[in-house]
């Protein structure tokens, strides 16, 4: 089977698993990260095969809607691609974009590292930055039933791994714990481009929401 066959099967697939998904982990999530990731490559030494099949699976059962279990993912991915009869190398390195992908806080060093993981890694990190990373993040805030903002409740920014998944801190604090912690944490030059623009967004949009919450603008 060729690889745009493979592509294209693997778009259909997860299309159908992420049908009832949370907007902001819906498919066209999907499809934005896979679009960043195309134009990322361009300017990248990487196999876009690879880099194709880790931005479409990334997120085919994101462990924050699977009780915490990060297990999940890969073991939905490695079994849709071996039915494809992809190769198993390539199937590795996918499982191991799938596996390294996520901030899990900021705190942990990661385990693996390829061009490929550099470019998916960005392209999902741009969709949570900008007006749809700020979009994405009031609606997880509503899909979980927070507060917008309490001025009472600061953000943490010392938070292990496992405070990071059980927090319930108001929805801004993320703001601050990791949407404006991303731009420096870029792997491309084109992602870093994009981060710096999607970044002083964010910082416009934080100045105006806090001289609406003051009743100044």
């Amino acid at each position: 089977m060729s690889s745009e066959k493979i592509i294209q099967k693997t778009i259909a697939f997860v299309k159908e698993q992420l049908i009832n998904a949370e907007g902001g982990h819906d498919w066209f999530h999907i499809e934005r990260v896979y679009k960043n990731a195309q134009l990322i490559s361009k300017s990248e030494h990487v196999d876009t095969f690879t880099v194709a099949l880790g931005a479409l699976l990334h997120d085919i059962a994101d462990s924050k809607f699977h009780n915490g279990d990060e297990t999940v993912g890969p073991k939905i991915a490695r079994k849709f691609l071996f039915k494809l009869n992809v190769d198993s190398t390539v199937i590795e390195h996918v499982i191991s974009i799938i596996e390294n992908i996520s901030f899990k806080g900021g705190k942990e060093v990661q385990k693996f590292r390829s061009p490929e993981l550099d470019v998916v890694q960005d392209a999902d990190r741009l969709d949570a930055i900008g007006a749809i990373g700020i979009a994405r993040c009031f609606n997880y805030g509503g899909f979980k039933n927070r507060a917008i903002y309490n001025p009472n409740i600061k953000p943490n920014l010392r938070m292990s791994k496992a405070e990071y998944k059980a927090s319930t801190a108001p929805t801004i604090n993320h703001f601050y714990e990791k949407l404006l912690l991303l731009k420096d944490k870029m792997n491309t030059k084109t992602g870093k481009k994009i981060a710096s623009n999607r970044h002083s967004f964010m910082e416009l949009y934080l100045k105006q929401f806090y001289n609406e919450w003051d009743g100044n603008a």
